[in-house]
């Protein structure tokens, strides 16, 4: 059985298809790129899969079980965690403060021990932070960090939900190339690490290319190409949509 199977899913817009009957399964372990131009429907495809928005058709389903527009939360609950193109923090909250609330709201105690919260699950957000290279940042407001490190605290409070499949949308956007390389290398080391499989959308090539078992490439909401990155890369049809660069798929 796959761990997530997606079949047919769709969505629109006004008439307009953003996503027409794409159809993949990820196998456990498996790390999956999900890449195309802008516009060809990545974001809406993550949403539908996330939770955020519910398929017109089409089914999802995680680990057996029919999530097709169920709830972020009960999605979560699951084992699916996912970050998002423009990162999600407490701004005036410390980094310790807003890992300590993804653990939190993951065990399930966000009513409870409200006076004591600051105190609760303490040493498991600063083994979060040690992990993703934030833990001499603890103490600082996420509202000051700099960009780069809010999206390994971001990496570190979808990890506090022990998820076992990640979705990231769009992880390193935004960023320096050698940050773009450096962030994506510690999120697939962490991943396989904890067995955590991973479905990634992605515009630098270069991350696609060292971090992907296998790469999915949508074209106005189809799938146009799908395989290894070898195959992938050789492509006519990836090529040309691509607007024949193909610098970005230089060997």
């Amino acid at each position: 059985m796959s761990l997530l199977a997606v079949d047919g899913i769709a969505k629109a817009y006004g008439g307009v298809e953003a996503v027409a009957g794409v159809s993949f399964a990820l196998a456990e372990g498996e790390f999956v790129a999900l890449i195309g131009p802008n516009g060809a429907g990545k974001t809406t495809c993550f949403n539908m899969l996330g939770g955020q928005i519910r398929p017109d058709r089409g089914t999802v389903r995680f680990e057996g079980h029919d999530i097709t527009g169920a709830s972020p939360r009960r999605i979560a609950r699951l084992g699916v965690a996912r970050t998002f193109q423009i990162t999600q923090s407490f701004a005036s909250m410390s980094v310790r403060e807003n890992v300590q609330l993804a653990l939190i709201a993951h065990h399930r105690r966000v009513f409870s021990f409200l006076p004591r919260a600051a105190a609760l699950y303490r040493p498991e957000a600063t083994a979060l932070l040690e992990r993703v290279g934030m833990a001499d940042q603890a103490e600082r407001q996420c509202g000051i960090l700099a960009y780069g490190d809010l999206k390994r605290v971001e990496l570190a409070l979808a990890l506090a939900q022990a998820p076992r499949l990640l979705l990231m949308d769009e992880p390193t956007a935004g960023m320096a190339a050698q940050e773009r390389l450096t962030l994506m290398a510690l999120a697939a080391g962490l991943a396989r690490a904890q067995d955590i499989s991973l479905l990634f959308t992605e515009h630098d090539m270069d991350v696609v290319f060292a971090h992907a078992d296998r790469i999915i490439v949508l074209d106005r909401g189809r799938i146009l190409a799908e395989g290894p990155p070898a195959a992938v890369r050789a492509d006519r049809r990836v090529r040309e949509v691509y607007l024949g660069s193909g610098a970005m798929f230089a060997a």
